[in-house]
């Protein structure tokens, strides 16, 4: 018995060459950053330019996820390939940190000696990163709001704006006072700021590959809801966990009056419609036991297992029913 709902992924609708074309945009002006950063002997510009580096790597691999979320679910791996996005935005927080580390390093180097640094292409590059960086970001805003993997590829972008904007501070600064130290101490803001904004994407897909209950999601409330629905006497072994982002699945067990198999295909029915609509849960499996012979080990037990395959956009759904009656 199961409801007549779809697993349906409600992240992000991004394709994979809208990644592609924002990473060859970042790769090349990354490089050219570099390059400019060198010739002015400027940390800071020089950090921004590993940093979008970074972002054209985050974006690449954030591309690869995408498409190969995309491919259909199989006998081996049976909710599909969603998970790859997680994996890709855990990999791009780590690289990050990773980041972030180097630039640290770096930084605390130059503020014990600081280096003299040509402050007009500092500014003049930076200004150009800013209009790079947040054009990406708010091409990608949208999506990013319900796709982790996005998200993480989001956040590179509008760090890297936000460095370049302290660029551009440091320029400033270096210009009318000739004070150089300005540079590295932009790189530690900078640094910290990567931190920051990379500790979010990484607990999150942490917590997603352990398959702890999604963010925000009250159990206790799952459960009164469950309660609720008529004909369910009692639910216990519920379990929550998001398969990947806007992808969540739950199991659990109901314990229903003794009753036609049919009736009580209804009321599992009426479970997966309001785990639905109520907590988004697309893919529920529920197990229905009869309460007639009074004790949990001896109830007579229906499973219910709802299983629902995401492929290229189109929703195909098949159900598996089994139902074993123990008589006493």
């Amino acid at each position: 018995m199961s409801g007549s709902h779809n697993l349906i992924n409600h992240g992000a609708g991004i394709s994979a060459n809208k990644m592609w074309i924002a990473f060859g945009i970042t790769l090349i002006f990354c490089l050219i950053e570099a390059f400019i950063g060198y010739r002015a002997n400027s940390l800071a510009l020089m950090s921004d330019a590993g940093h979008n580096l970074a972002d054209a790597l985050a974006l690449a691999l954030s591309a690869y996820a995408i498409w190969v979320a995309n491919k259909p679910a199989d006998n081996k791996l049976t909710f599909g390939y969603h998970r790859a996005g997680i994996l890709a935005a855990l990999f791009n927080a780590a690289g990050l940190v990773v980041m972030a580390g180097v630039i640290f390093y770096e930084a605390i180097l130059r503020l014990r000696a600081p280096e003299q640094v040509q402050s007009g292409p500092m500014i003049w590059v930076a200004l150009v990163a800013i209009l790079v960086n947040t054009g990406i970001a708010w091409w990608f805003h949208a999506d990013a709001k319900n796709d982790l993997n996005v998200k993480s590829a989001y956040m590179h972008m509008v760090g890297d704006a936000a460095a370049s904007l302290g660029v551009v501070i440091a320029g400033a600064i270096i210009m009318l006072t000739g004070a150089y130290i300005a540079d590295p101490i932009v790189s530690l803001i900078f640094a910290l700021l990567v931190l920051w904004s990379s500790w979010g994407i990484l607990h999150e897909s942490i917590q997603i590959l352990l398959e702890a209950a999604p963010v925000g999601m009250d159990l206790a409330k799952v459960e009164h809801s469950i309660n609720h629905v008529t004909g369910v006497l009692n639910v216990h072994d519920l379990h929550v966990w998001t398969v990947s982002s806007g992808l969540i699945a739950a199991t659990c067990h109901i314990t229903v009056a003794e009753q036609m198999v049919s009736d009580s295909q209804k009321i599992v029915h009426e479970v997966n419609e309001m785990l639905e609509h109520e907590f988004n849960i697309g893919h529920s499996i529920v197990q229905v036991e009869t309460d007639n012979c009074g004790g949990h080990d001896h109830q007579a037990r229906f499973h219910t297992d709802a299983h629902h395959h995401y492929d290229h956009g189109s929703h195909q759904e098949s159900h598996s029913h089994s139902a074993d009656d123990h008589h006493h």
